[in-house]
């Protein structure tokens, strides 16, 4: 299913690149026959079916279909043809940055010309648009207007002192008198205004650079406002005139004025503003249904990228943008506009450029099984196929479970087991994310955020200095919880630390989930109470799972429905890391060959070790990624080849693997890891990199053939020396093992197992109220 948004036929849409100008060498343009797509343009179409995309955008180029006056719509009528055969709607661009060489663009005939184009366009298209035809007139009167002033396009008059700014007013008449002649032709058409959504910001060494900064990012609205009539009402604009309102955005779209230094999206940079914002600022600001008309990233990082475009969309629904579709864009892989030889790896699909047909398609997995994720998050979060036109979009099913989640790790900190899960369980569950509490000086408060779709972290604030689920805190947090929790709805409990198990008392679950990542108890000072707090919640809990075999084995025996899951792997996010120009700037410094982890650095990690293999090779490089915790860092071992880069952003996590020669998984053996089985391990693989591990008994024992286990300091060395002297052969067949274990577990598949068992375990919340829970529960709360 691909939930369909009136006026559209389809929630997710694909679009053609169709630029058609002379650029700036005066090469004239035509993208969809570089492309071949015009050729091929039927089986274009007819790969959408397996993602459900009904939907797509295409360009007819002014330049292209008039010359010398006359009109040749040919190319129009063999795409509009195929799209009819194969029951697609197709959203037609007029005007994508060409015009034909014998109207000036600052004369008086142009507004006239286009406006006769646009009718003769609309007249053609008639017979088979429908009565609520998609026409998107003119493509990005703003950008276009920018490259006016930036000579991005050859014309006579491109030297126009005010080429930008008469430009855009030029563009929007004609925009405006084109409106007037389409409806002429198709009143009920619904005209589509596109241009490029950015967020641009100051320095943060130049504050005063700040209203310039405003001053660019303000200018985005410009030519819808002058649609709309709000400003410069001489040019004829009014509210009809803008209609649909089409947000075109990439991962460039956000920068730095003056420096023009880009917000990097891949580097996790926390200046960007999220996406939903940005779209619910649009959406606030002209009340209008929204389209994001464009969207796509580069090379490895377009599966992550679409995902996380699925996620915000999301998000603007849940907070109330009235968003219509998203249009990946291009398709189909295009080349750059200025370097023909230079293809941007855009594209769901790529072509075959090295191949016997260099334009055949070749479509890239990672994107198409993000793509496939993206589509089930919005079919289930987004607006579904019945919602009326008139209606906001569907927040979430009211009849939607809640899972409260109690939680000892914060959702903000490093990104592993809990918000994995819990994203992707968003899809069929309300999520309440809850913190431990945090100390503060006043009246006692929740703080709520919404980090990912459906999923609200409540994070407490208390004035006391009592840790974690203390019991003094468990009496202010009860109150604290009331308002969030759904009234009559199901309820189901999910513990990650049995700390919190008091709060219990207070809820009607349906069921009980103790998810059992780690065997706290064996970690520096853990709670007194959290022994008797964990043998009581294993004796309430419906349904135990385990991170790990090692886990499993302890748990087992003390259940009667314990399941293991061990740690699993986002593949589309950490195979970007298969790309090694990947790199990360923090490398920049640092020569090869670099050995490195990344993960939280406190009693688990052998610092002897790290030190012993800093002082045998000198000339390797030791990068630790990651915050220190729980230790003092002083203990740390410093040397000139140990480099402590901290705590980075889960997005830049691939973008280090892909710089590294060697991954390693330093850790002591000691108590507190008897029972670890490291997610690291798994998105090590998918980077297809050699790993070294000290003698873990979750890595070991069913990765042993693949990871290198170096049983002492002087093994796990000589097990580095060895990883970086593999020869090609090798290699590649490490490379190979990896993929096939990767290839056998997902975060997404392990989500749905779980959901499954919460589906066929029979509700037993009852048992938190019987007399002997309540015994259970007196008995851990005063241990």
């Amino acid at each position: 299913m691909n939930s369909a948004a009136p006026p559209f036929a389809s929630y997710w849409q694909a679009g053609y690149e169709g630029a058609d100008h002379v650029n700036h060498a005066g090469v004239a343009l035509d993208m969809n026959r570089t492309t071949d797509h015009l050729r091929r343009v039927r089986e274009d179409y007819a790969q959408l079916a397996r993602f459900g995309i009904r939907t797509v955008r295409e360009s007819a180029g002014w330049r292209l279909c008039e010359r010398a006056g006359r009109f040749d719509f040919s190319t129009v009528l063999h795409r509009a043809a195929a799209a009819r055969e194969l029951g697609l709607q197709i959203s037609w661009t007029f005007f994508h940055y060409g015009w034909p060489p014998d109207v000036d663009l600052f004369g008086p005939d142009f507004v006239p010309r286009f406006a006769r184009y646009c009718r003769a366009l609309a007249e053609c298209l008639a017979p088979s648009a429908g009565p609520e035809p998609v026409y998107s007139l003119i493509n990005e009167i703003s950008f276009t207007s920018w490259g006016l002033s930036t000579h991005m396009f050859h014309f006579d008059g491109m030297d126009h002192p005010q080429a930008g700014s008469v430009g855009k007013r030029q563009l929007v008449r004609a925009q405006i008198a084109g409106c007037d002649a389409v409806r002429t032709v198709t009143p009920g058409a619904r005209i589509l205004a596109c241009d490029p959504l950015i967020h641009v910001i100051a320095p943060e060494h130049r504050p005063d650079w700040a209203a310039q900064a405003a001053g660019w990012r303000a200018a985005q609205f410009e030519a819808w406002d002058m649609l709309c009539g709000r400003v410069e009402p001489e040019l004829g604009g009014a509210p009809d005139y803008l209609d649909l309102v089409g947000a075109n955005y990439y991962h460039s779209n956000q920068w730095e004025s003056g420096t023009n230094l880009r917000l990097w999206w891949h580097l996790g940079e926390p200046r960007r503003m999220p996406l939903y914002r940005l779209l619910l600022e649009l959406g606030r600001r002209y009340d209008r249904p929204l389209l994001l008309a464009e969207t796509s990233h580069v090379g490895s990082g377009r599966g992550a990228w679409i995902r996380q475009i699925a996620e915000q969309a999301a998000l603007a629904a849940q907070h109330g943008a009235d968003l219509r579709g998203v249009c990946i864009y291009p398709a189909i892989d295009r080349p750059d506009w200025e370097h023909a030889d230079h293809w941007h790896r855009s594209g769901l699909w790529d072509l075959d450029r090295d191949g016997p047909d260099p334009l055949a398609r070749r479509l890239v997995a990672p994107y198409a099984t993000a793509l496939h994720q993206s589509i089930q998050l919005t079919d289930h979060l987004c607006r579904t196929a019945d919602t009326p036109s008139d209606t906001p979009p569907t927040k979430r099913e009211s009849a939607m479970p809640t899972i409260i989640v109690f939680s000892h790790l914060r959702w903000d900190f490093v990104y592993q087991r809990p918000q994995q899960l819990m994203s992707r369980l968003a899809e069929y569950y309300r999520i309440l994310f809850v913190e431990e509490p945090v100390r503060h000086d006043g009246p006692s408060h929740l703080r709520t955020s919404t980090p990912a779709p459906n999923v609200t972290v409540c994070q407490p604030h208390t004035p006391l200095s009592a840790p974690g689920f203390h019991d003094d805190q468990i009496r202010l947090l009860q109150p604290l919880l009331a308002g969030q929790l759904p009234d009559g709805e199901p309820l189901i409990a999910w513990f990650y630390t049995p700390m919190a198990l008091p709060l219990l008392q207070t809820l009607s679950p349906s069921l009980v989930v103790y998810d059992c990542m780690d065997e706290l108890s064996a970690f520096r000072n853990p709670p007194r109470q959290l022994v008797q707090r964990e043998t009581a919640l294993l004796k309430i809990a419906d349904l135990v799972f385990t991170g790990g075999p090692s886990l499993y084995e302890a748990k087992r025996q003390r259940h009667d429905n314990v399941h293991c899951f061990p740690s699993s792997v986002d593949a589309v996010h950490f195979q970007q890391a298969l790309d090694r120009g990947n790199g990360h700037p923090l490398h920049a410094e640092i020569p090869h060959p670099r050995l490195g982890y990344y993960g939280v650095v406190d009693e688990r990690f052998d610092a002897q070790l790290l030190a012993a293999l800093a002082d045998a090779w000198p000339d390797w490089q030791l990068v630790i990624v990651g915050p220190v915790i729980k230790i003092d860092p002083a203990s740390l071992p410093q040397r000139p080849n140990i480099h402590y880069l901290g705590m980075q952003p889960y997005q830049a996590l691939p973008h280090f693997l892909a710089g590294w020669d060697v991954c390693l998984l330093p850790f002591a053996l000691n108590q507190s890891t008897r029972y670890i089985s490291p997610t690291k391990v798994l998105e090590y693989m998918a980077a297809e990199l050699p790993i070294v591990s000290t003698a873990i008994h979750d890595v070991e024992q069913p990765y042993g053939d693949v990871v290198a286990i170096g049983r002492d300091h002087a093994g796990f060395i000589a097990a580095c020396a060895a990883a970086l002297a593999q020869t090609p052969a090798q290699r590649a067949a490490m490379a190979q093992r990896m993929r096939a274990i990767v290839e056998q577990t997902s975060w997404q598949a392990t989500a749905e197992q779980m959901r499954a068992l919460i589906a066929t375990t029979p509700p037993g919340g009852a048992k938190a109220v019987d007399a002997e829970a309540n015994a259970h529960l007196a008995a851990a709360g005063s241990a």
